[in-house]
């Protein structure tokens, strides 16, 4: 009974991690797309030096997982929770690691003339955010729709891209000139969808932990 509480202890600071780590994430694509937007260099690098504490918190629950699967002889349903969360924070890392990537084209772009055609950009960053944090609170609440409905909102990412891809086209075909600042602009929008991509992985995980399946 002591070990069992014990467990339960640590399921909970998992499930407090994997927020905290979903929190570092969200601030750090929020910053990065305000730096493209306004171009802002500190705040570039600002968005960038997430990326270590998102690293870390990596660390540390990718080493709870490890403990919890070692030492603790987890039931089925437990092992679920517990593998998925180890996949999850895979995907979570890599969401970090776009938005230094976004934070990296926005120093570029600061020294480039400005092209305005962040709109839909600007909603990438806002509709990819919101399916990170639902699906980690999907995780937390176990709650299968909530993961359902970031799954589906991945088909939103994907028309905004595409919404983008022939804004940016128009622009170059216009103005040839800032083909180069068109380019980097569209590779931010190919990062947000990528990080879309990475929100709808970890929803199927979720998915995985209360069912047994991806789907």
């Amino acid at each position: 009974m002591i070990m069992r509480i014990h467990f339960d202890d640590q399921l909970e600071q998992l499930n407090k991690d994997m927020i905290d780590m979903g929190s570092l994430i969200e601030k750090a694509i929020g910053m990065a797309v305000e730096a493209l937007i306004q171009q802002d260099v500190e705040k570039s690098r600002k968005a960038m030096e997430f990326d270590d504490e998102v690293d870390r918190k990596y660390r540390d629950i990718e080493g709870l997982c490890l403990r919890l699967l070692l030492h603790q002889q987890p039931v089925a349903t437990d092992l679920r929770t517990i593998s998925a969360a180890l996949k999850m924070i895979t995907d979570m890392e890599r969401i970090g690691d776009h938005a230094t990537d976004i934070s990296e084209l926005a120093i570029a772009l600061s020294e480039k003339e400005s092209i305005e055609q962040f709109t839909h950009i600007e909603q990438m960053a806002k509709e990819t955010m919101l399916m990170l944090i639902h699906g980690v609170e999907a995780y937390v609440e176990q709650d299968y729709d909530k993961a359902v409905q970031v799954i589906n909102n991945d088909d939103v990412i994907d028309d905004l891209f595409c919404k983008v891809r022939d804004e940016i086209i128009n622009v170059i075909q216009s103005k040839p000139e800032v083909a180069s600042q068109a380019a980097d602009l569209l590779m931010a929008a190919k990062y947000f969808e990528r990080i879309g991509d990475h929100a709808t992985n970890i929803a199927e995980w979720v998915i995985f932990s209360i069912t047994g399946n991806k789907e």
